[in-house]
């Protein structure tokens, strides 16, 4: 079963995260295989919470763009660099392919070998030499083994085919030769004096027990075979090394995290079918064939807490969106094919989660109540937020009992955490929760920071002006603005870049707006600013 990624949105909060880890339980616990995922780093807050439940931070997930290993291909298809020539042909037929990796005894790519490359070597190359070892030799000849001394065979390839006198008086045998011989005793028996590498002996004839024994002491190797010296001669070859017929251009390859898009577009340059594939230590996994990519199998995922596509990971249009669990409007996010998707108007996202549970009839363990309740006091600012719903209040009174969990007292705790400013400069405090809208042609960005203190903010608003403006051009906003959330004071102070005034102004309806503008109340982003935003944007 393929695992399905769940994750939120590209700036992970407490409720994106928790209610990840929440959902990707709950299926797990149901028998479908899924993982929690985060976009991007998480919070203090987040950090806080799940270090207080003892629960591990998801995995950073980059992206989810089909990549080789999502295809379709001859996985743990290859052969090994001492295989014959003959037996990488035999298995390349019998896989009805057109080429085979090449790999090293640790299963590490050496190249490919493909059936125009062994046609080029059995016309070109030359035919006297033997690389290869007894075995080979013995499978290709359909031999049988007479004497063996040496596993590897290395040497010249001569056929005793003329008389004898002949081949002994113009032929010099050494410790290299590779003799082809039939029913010439003479021949052999020189052969064995002068310590052959190998003799092959064909068709019918035999070798005197005289001159084995003397093979014997020579160390001399023997292969009987019944096939004539022409049909000898002309298979020898085929039993050489298949590495031997490997191309030295020809050592391309692809790694199973290459992306999709890559690949076709090396492929069209490079002009080949057959591509080797290879994994974590360079080892080979397989075989790619352009011509044979039938089937993709796309990531799937599930998304939490978002559906806007700007929101949510890179490549998403390569994936299979399987549910989108969420609490804020309707966004951009289209697909292709009918999937699960379930909205209320909650303050959280985990409330939704825990109504799933409860629909499927499984106990939620105390540490996930944990995670789940801090993402509904996060989302609804503890209970503050016009956002919250009397079915947030009901839910995080249930998962404070399964977690045993103060929520006045907790939530303190949680809130001190998740404020402190400390050791971060501007651009990462505004960037710490910024939510990008797409309305229309306009790109609108609106960030949040919860603090119990403002004045720390407050007393450099004209540096954090400064940061604002220079945001808001660089990363081509239409609108950029930062909402600094008091929870003590029960409000946000607003601060926008500079070009906008009119803007903010229109969506206060406002004559004139300062920086730095208290917003009585105003507690959520989702509610309270991005609707009057897009109505004055439209």
């Amino acid at each position: 079963m393929k695992e399905i990624y769940i994750f939120g949105h590209k700036k992970p909060d407490t409720d994106s995260v928790t209610s990840a880890i929440a959902l990707a339980n709950l299926k797990n616990s149901m028998g479908i295989k899924s993982k929690p995922m985060i976009l991007g780093e998480i919070n203090k807050e987040t950090e806080f919470v799940l270090n207080y439940f003892n629960v591990k931070t998801p995995d950073l997930l980059e992206d989810v763009k089909i990549q080789i290993k999502d295809l379709e291909y001859y996985k743990d298809c290859y052969i090994k660099e001492e295989t014959s020539i003959y037996d990488a042909y035999n298995y390349m037929t019998n896989k009805n392919i057109t080429g085979v990796p090449v790999v090293d005894k640790d299963r590490l790519l050496i190249g490919i070998l493909t059936i125009k490359m062994i046609a080029s070597v059995l016309i070109t190359d030359d035919f006297n030499k033997l690389d290869t070892n007894y075995n080979n030799i013995l499978e290709v000849l359909n031999g049988n083994e007479i004497l063996k001394f040496d596993e590897y065979i290395k040497g010249e390839i001569i056929t005793a085919s003329q008389d004898s006198n002949t081949v002994l008086n113009n032929t010099e045998l050494n410790s290299d030769t590779i003799l082809i011989v039939g029913n010439r005793n003479n021949i052999i028996e020189a052969a064995i004096k002068s310590r052959v590498k190998l003799i092959i002996i064909v068709g019918n004839a035999s070798i005197s027990d005289t001159d084995l024994e003397l093979a014997k002491s020579n160390k001399v190797n023997i292969i009987k075979t019944d096939f004539d010296t022409y049909k000898a001669s002309k298979l020898i070859n085929l039993s050489n090394f298949c590495v031997s017929a490997i191309s030295t251009n020809r050592n391309l390859s692809f790694n199973e995290n290459d992306y999709y898009d890559d690949f076709k577009e090396k492929c069209a340059r490079f002009g080949y079918n057959n591509y080797p594939v290879i994994g974590k230590g360079k080892k080979c996994l397989g075989l790619i064939r352009v011509t044979d990519i039938k089937e993709i199998n796309k990531k799937q995922v599930i998304l939490v807490d978002h559906n806007e596509s700007r929101q949510s990971v890179e490549g998403l249009d390569e994936a299979e969106i399987l549910e989108i669990i969420d609490h804020h409007k309707i966004g951009t996010l289209a697909t292709t094919m009918p999937i699960n998707f379930r909205n209320m108007t909650v303050g959280s996202t985990n409330t939704i989660v825990y109504s799933m549970y409860s629909e499927n009839n499984v106990v939620i363990p105390s540490n996930i109540a944990g995670l789940m309740l801090s993402g509904i006091i996060s989302d609804t600012l503890k209970f503050t937020s016009p956002t919250t719903t009397e079915y947030d209040k009901y839910v995080a009174e249930r998962l404070a009992t399964m977690a045993m969990i103060d929520i006045d007292d907790f939530s303190t705790k949680m809130f001190k955490a998740g404020t402190s400013l400390e050791g971060k400069t501007l651009e990462e405090i505004i960037d710490g929760d910024i939510k990008i809208f797409d309305i229309g042609d306009k790109k609108i960005a609106i960030s949040q920071v919860l603090t119990l203190d403002s004045d720390s903010i407050l007393n450099n608003k004209e540096e954090y002006i400064e940061k604002i403006n220079e945001m808001k051009t660089n990363r081509s906003y239409d609108l950029l603005m930062l909402c600094v959330t008091d929870m003590i004071k029960n409000g946000s102070f607003i601060f926008f870049d500079s070009a906008s005034e009119d803007t903010v102004c229109d969506a206060f309806n406002l004559t004139t707006v300062e920086q730095g503008y208290f917003f009585d109340k105003c507690l959520s982003r989702k509610k309270q600013l991005v609707p009057l935003i897009i109505n004055v944007i439209k």
